[in-house]
């Protein structure tokens, strides 16, 4: 989340619609997005920021935006629909990452005291997601102690706007730290995920209280339940949909976090999560752009097609890896589905990850951190049982945030999923 990422991008150019830019910031999105591509070193430090949008410029704004009345269609949850599966179609969390070294060096290195989450390429921030990733990966670990810690720090800092979601930004050198209330529905999915496993595996009734709250909350402002090819999940409350945008509404795949849905009817059976799972796996079949068949970062869904959103390069990048993450760790789609990532991923460069212009193919930056690598070897497990490489069963030391919970996670997914993956 540096100051100039593609999400920031994002967010202004929803602001162009939403109200004045604030002081400093440049006015056209296309000038935003142009760090993308900048040296390798920046790259790096640059991921985090594109996980959690920022619409509002201002905190006066922002509260208008979050005050915005949610229409009818948004509000109104459908019936779980009849070939739905029970309460929880996917294997629960806790005790898959075990007593691992990863988690240990993990938490203490991106993990305070007080339970915030730091992201260290990005000015040493945090955000909803990373404080839901390190709640995932605290449960899987059944470190209930960090867990508590970190849940403790998130609702004392990020739930402090007037619903049961969270500020999705709180930044360390600012007053105050949270400048911006809009959420990030990803961070919003990844904490009540967190909560409904920690509830499940130590009986903790707050916990599944909270997880229930959180889940909806958002599937009441932020998914799109009448829309077409399916449910539709907006990254935010504010600034994404068909009345904030002309090319509205915007979608990112990266937040169907496919085995979040699996789990969330333990806590929120009302809402039709395996409708969500679909219409996700629907329009990742339809958002194969150009060449290289990927779906950009952000993509408009406005009268029921989609394409590559206004303002922004079309670029498979920093949001887009954790798609096939997400895919492999609930197990669904397709072989068809993970061939344009395995085709991208399984080339001489392997040991990088290209950031791609799917106008034409062509890789315009590579994030070369080890962590990243371990996506590559997840969808290959997924795909046709290949063996996750020795060098990628442990996460290196040295890394940033982001690659280093990627990496993480990958693992958790490959030991709940694919086990036979890691047998020698």
């Amino acid at each position: 989340m540096s100051g100039r990422t593609p999400l920031r991008a994002a967010c202004a150019a929803a602001a162009l619609l939403l109200g004045p830019a604030a002081p400093g910031r440049a006015q056209a999105p296309q000038v935003i997005q142009a760090p993308q591509v900048i040296q390798a070193q920046q790259v790096i430090q640059a991921p985090q920021a594109v996980q959690s949008p920022q619409p509002a410029q201002n905190p006066e704004v922002a509260q208008a935006q979050e005050a915005t009345p949610v229409p009818p269609a948004i509000a109104v949850p459908t019936q779980p629909s009849p070939e739905a599966p029970g309460r929880a179609a996917g294997p629960a969390l806790a005790g898959s990452l075990g007593d691992d070294a990863g988690w240990r060096a993990y938490r203490a290195r991106f993990v305070t005291e007080k339970g915030r989450v730091v992201d260290t390429a990005n000015g040493l921030i945090s955000h909803s997601e990373g404080q839901g990733y390190g709640l995932l990966l605290a449960v899987a670990a059944k470190d209930r102690a960090t867990f508590d810690r970190i849940w403790g720090w998130t609702r004392a800092n990020l739930m402090v706007r007037s619903d049961e979601l969270m500020a999705w930004r709180w930044a360390p050198d600012q007053r105050p730290a949270v400048a911006d209330m809009n959420n990030a529905t990803d961070g919003d999915i990844l904490v009540a995920w967190a909560l409904t496993e920690a509830a499940e595996a130590w009986g903790e009734p707050s916990y599944r209280t909270a997880a229930r709250r959180i889940a909806v909350e958002f599937g009441r402002k932020t998914i799109l339940f009448r829309a077409a090819p399916g449910p539709l999940v907006l990254p935010a409350v504010a600034g994404f949909a068909a009345r904030d945008r002309a090319d509205g509404p915007l979608v990112n795949l990266s937040y169907w976090v496919f085995p979040a849905f699996q789990r969330l009817g333990i806590v929120a059976p009302e809402y039709d999560w395996a409708s969500i799972i679909r219409s996700g796996v629907e329009v990742l079949r339809q958002s194969r752009f150009g060449p290289s068949a990927l779906p950009t970062e952000w993509i408009s869904a406005k009268d029921d097609a989609l394409r590559p959103a206004d303002g922004f390069p079309p670029l498979f990048s920093y949001n887009a890896i954790r798609i096939p993450l997400y895919l492999a760790w609930a197990g669904v789609g397709r072989p068809a589905d993970y061939a344009p990532f395995r085709t991208l991923w399984g080339g001489i460069d392997r040991e990088r990850l290209p950031i791609v212009d799917t106008r034409d193919g062509r890789p315009v930056e590579w994030l070369s951190e080890p962590g990243y690598t371990a996506l590559p070897a997840l969808v290959a497990c997924a795909q046709d049982g290949t063996a996750v490489p020795e060098s990628l069963r442990t996460v290196q030391d040295g890394q940033n945030y982001y690659p280093a919970t990627l990496h993480l996670l990958a693992l958790v997914a490959v030991r709940m999923r694919y086990p036979s993956c890691l047998r020698s």
